[in-house]
């Protein structure tokens, strides 16, 4: 596999990172995970958009003369390097302060950020979203800046562990009584018609797939609210959903044990599911792919 690293095309088993970066010492980093369909990425822009508030957000630079929009021509020779011209993929990027001697304080200026890319084969799930999934509730214990997509994901990863160790899909985040998001995902619940979602404040990580959904909801003109969920609403909700770039829009039909209306994917989902999957189909299509 070939892989960015600084500059340099590598094989990714020759990719190295130093010790003293602060990505692996404090976890001091943002990144991001874009779609791909035949070799073309799906919403690059909105990907580098939160890419660029994400580092703004912690004040780290790209290194001179990487620009920003110089990621997207890196991901997509990632992408054909590896055989991932057609068919779905996923581009993984991440950027850290740089390598420098442990102290909680920002390096000296002029420390060069370390910059990653790879590329890899996405398996979408839809096995599971044909039956629908499991969820979990469990207490989110996050950081003030949910909003920023830092590297540091040491809450979300337990939360994650808690749903596998239950058989579950996701775990949903809960915070005051209040449903933020899942743990890996943002979460969707149709409560007395209105599809609702948790308004894109510093308690979210606002995702990319849940920016198109809202558009495509409107384009569908079904009613949408950005209210808070309450862990009792999850009880009345006829449908619940959970929306992320690697599994696009996943029906929750049970959580914590206990079905969702009738414990099957209902027609919003789907609904959605099939919006989405055309607009990803009519956004990535290329000449002469099949």
């Amino acid at each position: 596999m070939t892989v960015y690293l600084n500059g340099m095309y590598l094989d990714q088993s020759q990719a190295v990172v130093s010790v003293d970066d602060r990505g692996f010492l404090f976890g001091d980093g943002v990144y991001e995970v874009t779609r791909a369909r035949n070799g073309v990425l799906f919403e690059g822009d909105r990907h580098l958009r939160r890419l660029r508030r994400g580092l703004e957000g912690l004040s780290i630079a790209l290194p001179p003369g990487l620009e920003l929009e110089a990621l997207a021509a890196i991901s997509e020779r990632l992408l054909q390097e590896n055989d991932l011209g057609t068919g779905d993929a996923t581009v993984y990027l991440q950027i850290t302060r740089g390598s420098a001697p442990r102290r909680h304080q920002f390096p000296p200026p002029g420390t060069p950020p370390t910059v990653y890319l790879t590329a890899n084969r996405l398996v979408l799930p839809d096995d599971v979203r044909s039956r629908g999934a499991a969820a979990v509730t469990t207490a989110d214990v996050r950081w003030g800046r949910c909003d920023l997509k830092t590297i540091n994901l040491l809450p979300n990863v337990l939360a994650k562990q808690q749903a596998v160790a239950a058989g579950a899909f996701e775990a949903l985040l809960v915070r005051d009584g209040i449903v933020t998001e899942g743990a890996s995902s943002n979460l969707f619940a149709v409560v007395d018609g209105v599809i609702r979602t948790h308004p894109a404040t510093n308690r979210i990580l606002a995702g990319i797939t849940r920016e198109v959904l809202l558009e495509l909801a409107a384009e569908l003109a079904l009613p949408v609210a950005q209210d808070p969920i309450r862990v009792e609403d999850l009880g009345r909700a006829t449908e619940v959903m959970v929306t992320a770039t690697t599994a696009d829009v996943m029906p929750i039909v049970h959580v914590d044990g206990r079905p969702v209306r009738d414990g099957r994917p209902g027609p919003v989902a789907r609904q959605l599911h099939g919006a989405l999957t055309r607009r990803l189909d009519q956004a990535t299509a290329r000449v002469g792919v099949k």
